[in-house]
Order: C-alpha cells, then sequence, then structure tokens
C-alpha cells in the first residue's frame, strides 16, 4: 500500500513536471521582455506545480487555473501561451477527483476563465466556446469517464470474488451435506452390524461351557476387534461430521500395541520391531502409518498361516520405513485375486510421497515395505 501511494506521488509530479516544462517554454518562447512576460511566467509555473497536490484540492487548482487567463488578459491585453498544458490536467483532475458540486463548479469555473480571457483579448463569441470546450469540457469529462469506468470495474470485481465466494461456500455445503450423509447411513447401517457382532460374541462366549480355552479365546477376540470397530468408526464418524476436537483424535503410532495386542489375541503370534532413533514425525502421517500396519496386520490374518507376522518400523537419517513379513498359509493365495488391502496401502502411502513395494520373497514369506520421506529430519 505504501509504495503504492509512494509511485502516484512521483507520478503526479512527473505530470506536473512535464506542464511546467511545457508551459514555460511557450512562455519564453513567446517572449519575455517585459515585468508583465515574467509575472504571467511565474504563475504560469506556481499553478502548473500545484498540480502535484493532493486530490481534494482539485477544484482549487482549478480555480487558480482559470484565472491565470483572465489575469494574463488583464496584464498584457492579448492572450499569450501560458497554462494551456497544466489547464488541461486541471481540468481532468476536476472531473475525476471530484463529485456533485464542486465537480459542476470547477467546470464552470474552468470554463468561464477561459471564455473569459478570451473574450478580454478579442476574439469571437463563438471562438471563445470553442476554445471553453476544447480545453476544459473536454478534459473534465474524460476525468468523469475515466473514475465511472474505474468504478464500473471495481463493481465487477467484487461481484466476481462475491460469486467465487458463494460458489465456494455452495460446494463446502455440499460437501459437509454429502458426508453427514455418509455418516449417517454408517452409523444406521455398519454401527448396528459391529453392535450385533460384539453382543452375539458375548453372549455365546457366557453360554460356553467351562473348559473350551480355544473357543472362549477366539470369542472373546471377537468382542475386542468389535469394539476397536466401533472405536475407529465414532473417529470416522467424528470426522466426517466436521468435529475435530481432540475427543475425535485419531489413533497414531503410539497405539500400534493395541493393535498387535489385539492379534495375539486371536491366536496369532505378532511382533514389531523397532530399529533406528525415532525422529519427529508428523501427526497425519503417524495416523497413515498406523492404519497401514493395521492392514498388514489384517492381511497376515486373512491370508497368513499360524506362524504369525513381525512388523517392523526402521526410522533413518531422513526416512521412516514400515515393514510386514509374514508366511502364506496353504490355499490362502489367490492368485489374479483383487488385492484392495494392498491398493489401500499404497494409496496412502502415496499421498505422502511414500513408496510401497510388496511381494513373495525367495523363501516364501509375504513382504510389505513402504518408505516414507521425512523432511527436516
Amino acid at each position: 500500500m505504501l509504495t503504492t501511494k509512494l509511485s502516484l506521488k512521483r507520478q503526479s509530479w512527473l505530470v506536473a513536471a512535464v506542464c511546467m516544462v511545457a508551459d514555460g517554454a511557450a512562455v519564453v518562447l513567446y517572449g519575455c521582455v517585459t515585468w508583465q512576460n515574467w509575472l504571467v511566467l511565474f504563475v504560469t509555473l506556481a499553478v502548473d506545480a500545484a498540480l502535484a497536490g493532493p486530490a481534494r484540492l482539485s477544484g482549487v487548482v482549478a480555480v487558480a487555473h482559470a484565472a491565470v487567463p483572465v489575469g494574463m488578459a488583464l496584464l498584457t491585453g492579448w492572450r499569450s501561451p501560458a497554462n494551456d498544458a497544466g489547464i488541461l490536467i486541471a481540468g481532468y483532475r476536476a472531473g475525476a477527483w471530484l463529485q456533485g458540486v464542486p465537480a459542476v463548479a470547477s467546470l464552470a469555473v474552468l470554463a468561464a476563465g477561459l471564455m473569459i480571457g478570451h473574450a478580454m483579448t478579442g476574439r469571437h463569441l463563438l471562438y471563445c466556446v470553442v476554445g471553453a470546450v476544447q480545453s476544459a469540457v473536454l478534459p473534465w469529462l474524460v476525468g468523469r469517464y475515466t473514475t465511472a469506468r474505474r468504478s464500473y470495474l471495481a463493481e465487477l470485481e467484487k461481484r466476481s470474488e462475491m460469486e467465487r465466494r458463494d460458489a465456494e461456500d455452495a460446494v463446502t455445503k455440499a460437501i459437509s451435506a454429502e458426508r453427514s450423509s455418509i455418516a449417517r447411513d454408517l452409523h444406521d447401517v455398519i454401527v448396528h452390524h459391529v453392535s450385533a457382532i460384539g453382543l452375539h460374541a458375548g453372549a455365546a462366549r457366557l453360554g460356553l461351557p467351562a473348559g473350551n480355552a480355544t473357543l472362549e479365546g477366539s470369542l472373546r477376540s471377537v468382542e475386542t476387534a468389535s469394539r476397536a470397530a466401533m472405536v475407529d468408526l465414532r473417529h470416522l464418524l467424528d470426522l466426517l461430521h466436521g468435529d475435530n476436537s481432540e475427543g475425535a483424535r485419531q489413533p497414531g503410532l503410539d497405539n500400534l500395541d493395541e493393535l498387535f495386542e489385539g492379534v495375539r489375541a486371536a491366536g496369532i503370534p505378532a511382533r514389531m520391531e523397532v530399529s533406528g532413533a525415532r525422529g519427529e514425525v508428523p501427526e497425519s502421517l503417524g495416523i497413515t502409518v498406523y492404519r497401514i500396519v493395521q492392514e498388514m496386520l489384517t492381511n497376515a490374518l486373512r491370508h497368513g498361516d499360524s506362524s504369525g507376522v513381525t512388523v517392523t518400523l526402521e526410522y533413518g537419517p531422513s526416512s521412516l520405513t514400515v515393514s510386514s513379513e509374514n508366511n502364506i498359509g496353504v490355499g490362502r493365495d489367490q492368485p489374479g485375486a483383487v488385492r484392495r488391502g494392498l491398493v489401500g496401502i499404497r494409496n496412502r502411502a502415496a499421498m505422502f510421497s511414500g513408496r510401497t513395494r510388496y511381494g513373495l520373497e525367495p523363501d516364501g514369506s509375504w513382504r510389505t515395505v513402504v518408505t516414507f520421506p521425512l523432511e527436516g529430519q
């Protein structure tokens, strides 16, 4: 803002300086042989310099310029070149910067000054009118047009900005409504079924005869998994409803132990190994790593054998690598099947510029590796 103001000030002084040079040169070339000529030169330079003044003084400057032709006719008795350039700029400023009565009054004073100056030197009335139109009315109209056009463009920009904001608000409301609709569907359908799974598993466990520890442990794992699913689902529902409070915070790296306990409760050995010095990991990346590890453990439960799964977190100087390794269970590998879990892992990793690779190792085990770059480490 300050830079723009200084630039406008410099430009106004440049305009005033050009007028001073043009009008001053015209007076000198016409001839400065009497004190009246020198007085005309001094007054002309003074009123031209006033063109660099504040816009609010445009009316005063216009009156000063209108007085020059009249004063010059009184002093010299003829119409010599004086403030021809300056009076054009004074008329423009009056039309551009003044409004209402001051603007019309400035125009009237300029036109009257020019007509009186011409008339006092014996010019024809028609010439006086034409001179006033050329040197006063026309610049004033150009100034009015410039201001009106500037206001019109500003109004168009304002309207365009309002339309853009309205469009953004409409999109935001539509997204919010869609997310709320999804949240309601999840709550009405998924929550009901997950709750039913937990209740039935608990009822079945309580109805078991004593001594069946294996089946009891499996049912208890189902209860635990359903409760964990309910917690995660509530977190997702809170996010869909726009609740980003601390209570809606999603699990991260500090909650990985809960995942492994759930897998162990299902009777599958699950091991987590951590290597390297743990650095600062953004919360959003921690949530993504949690979900990736969760998917890795789920894949091991679905496709692995009873030997279990090992998940490794390796903190490097500028990267974080998450890997899992497990043996494929007999008959559980289906070539050509859509691997949605692995696609989900790859998509989550890509959000943080992570690289994903997976496949069978030479020893027959399945290995999934995801590497994330850590900036500023």
